[in-house]
């Protein structure tokens, strides 16, 4: 009986160990592994595109697939854990209008829910109007301008409900130089 409880708990321990280990190699990548209910399971966030302006963000499990209609042209798309749940979300940029906002560049983020495709947050506008963003150590970082010719990259997190702004990696500047360290931060 005690060999039994040893055995089992090693078995845990190296399940554990093994998730710590794929988790953490595999934090850019869609593709990932996560602890549920005492077994490893994977899952993948992709696009599927459709036409020009019909899009699908799936996430296959290896027990399901789950789509998510995404009826915006979409310009980004890209995975990493924003809330912190050790969970991998789908981070998907598209290009739609809003009632109080013109025709825009819009962030969306969306996790697995029990195995289906659910919106965690999405967002309107975040401080400036949005060029382009990348997920880097655990931020979403974002290239943003204020129309005025003035470019800014900022940093943003997870606030509970939706991102929270950290703190700019540079403010006001040129798009050049804007766009430069925000292609060092990718």
């Amino acid at each position: 009986m005690k060999s039994v409880k040893f055995a089992t708990a090693f078995m845990l321990r190296c399940i554990l160990l093994l998730c710590c280990v794929f988790g953490s190699a595999a934090a850019n990548n869609s593709s990932f592994f996560t602890l549920h209910s005492s077994f490893v399971s994977a899952q993948t966030f992709s696009i599927e595109k459709r036409s020009d302006t019909l899009y699908a963000l799936v996430l296959t499990t290896d027990s399901a697939v789950s789509k998510w209609r995404l009826p915006y042209p979409v310009y980004r798309f890209t995975t990493g854990d924003v809330d912190g749940d050790g969970s991998t979300d789908a981070l998907v940029g598209v290009e739609k209008a809003t009632r109080y906002y013109p025709m825009g560049r819009r962030l969306f983020i969306f996790k697995n829910y029990k195995g289906h495709v659910r919106p965690l947050w999405m967002g309107s506008k975040l401080g400036a109007k949005l060029v382009d963003f990348c997920f880097k150590d655990g931020t979403v970082r974002s290239l943003e301008t204020g129309g005025d010719g003035r470019y800014a990259v900022g940093e943003y997190e997870w606030g509970g409900f939706g991102l929270r702004f950290c703190q700019f990696l540079i403010t006001p500047t040129t798009q050049e130089e804007a766009e430069r360290i925000f292609q060092e931060s990718q």
